[in-house]
């Protein structure tokens, strides 16, 4: 007997990284180092940590479903209408309600391929065809994607800057591509690494957000931020499509807790800027020592690195846990001889490249 949807006898559940203490056991190390989610080494705001030292509030009762004062904040600091805002427990959770918003039997969904696992992932589960669409040299072929796109095409998928590769999509490039987009394909512009992409390379969407009926903007608190733990990213749409992602959320999926220190963390815009500049001098010296191996890597505009290695990215990355450096696996994401590293601290950068090192006089 069937259990459950068909499809999902064929999928696996979400396989994280190995933790920080499970590496230590396995491998009787006493100091691990985790590059491999791209999270913020530098941690979150100093605002931040002093408002939850003092934050308390009434455990027994619900969260605000509305996130009135998270919205108000975020509403006017990007300048959008408080109802074009719709709050996910991380991007993940808005990614999910966007297919159940759109898609089912019979309806189709284009993105590249590789790219962010979760969009095929709850795209199926939904019972939609997945279409996707080879990257070259890790960026989205876009005039490829159009070719894709019929009268069941409900929703298109970029991320920029993408992840795994780290590579943006250009501006212009992506004008002209929701031009041609018909007008009842919903495109999600998936911007989780907006705030490491320098200034002249963002794009200005939001003040004519009118002009794009069919788009929903994804962005995070997770990274840049530094509040991965607590869950909490949003989308923007037109009111129209606001309020249909709206009914499919769940009424209390962000906490009170989350949505406060948010509101905190916007408050702080020194902390965003400083964590930019950091990673991007760090990131910038880890590409000299890679150039200077002979080591490839796709040009990024984010925090973490798609580096080109001499073995399957699976050993590469076994080879670094065993020295106390947990990376991600490219194999495991579309990029059989790659792993991905995010950019930590420059001590931390500074023990991997001793580690690779040491890798590259073995391999002699």
């Amino acid at each position: 007997m069937t259990v459950g949807k068909l499809v999902l006898q064929h999928m696996q559940p979400y396989k994280q990284g190995m933790q920080i203490d499970e590496v230590k056991r396995l491998y009787g190390l006493n100091e691990i180092v985790k590059l491999a989610s791209n999270e913020n080494p530098f941690g979150f705001s100093d605002k931040v940590r002093e408002a939850f030292e003092t934050y308390s509030f009434e455990m027994e009762m619900y969260p605000d479903g509305y996130a009135y004062d998270l919205r108000k904040k975020l509403a006017g600091n990007l300048q959008v209408q408080d109802d074009q805002l719709v709050f996910g427990s991380g991007s993940d959770e808005l990614i999910a309600i966007i297919c159940r918003t759109f898609l089912h039997e019979g309806t189709n969904t284009v993105m590249a391929s590789p790219t962010f696992p979760q969009y095929r992932h709850s795209a199926l589960i939904e019972g939609a065809e997945v279409r996707e669409v080879p990257t070259v040299n890790g960026r989205h072929q876009l005039d490829q994607m159009l070719q894709q796109i019929d009268e069941n095409t409900k929703v298109v998928w970029l991320c920029t800057p993408d992840n795994p590769s780290g590579e943006l999509i250009e501006e212009n490039d992506f004008l002209s591509f929701i031009q041609k987009c018909p007008s009842e394909t919903v495109v999600v512009l998936d911007e989780a690494y907006y705030e490491f992409v320098d200034q002249d390379k963002r794009y200005n969407l939001l003040k004519n957000l009118a002009s794009f009926p069919n788009l929903i903007v994804l962005r995070t608190f997770s990274k840049a931020y530094g509040l991965a733990n607590l869950r909490l990213g949003y989308a923007i749409a037109s009111e129209r499509i606001a309020n249909l992602l709206n009914v499919v959320r769940s009424p209390f999926n962000t906490t009170s807790l989350s949505q406060y220190l948010a509101t905190v963390a916007l408050d702080d815009n020194d902390f965003v800027r400083e964590t930019k500049k950091l990673n991007d001098e760090i990131k910038a010296s880890f590409q000299t020592f890679l150039d200077d191996i002979g080591w490839t890597y796709n040009e990024s505009h984010t925090n973490f690195l798609l580096v080109h290695t001499p073995v399957n990215g699976n050993e590469m990355a076994q080879y670094l846990l065993e020295h106390g450096y947990i990376v991600r696996s490219g194999a495991l994401l579309g990029y059989p001889n790659t792993v991905r590293i995010t950019i930590g601290t420059k001590e931390q950068m500074d023990g991997l490249q001793s580690v690779i090192r040491k890798f590259q006089t073995q391999q002699k």
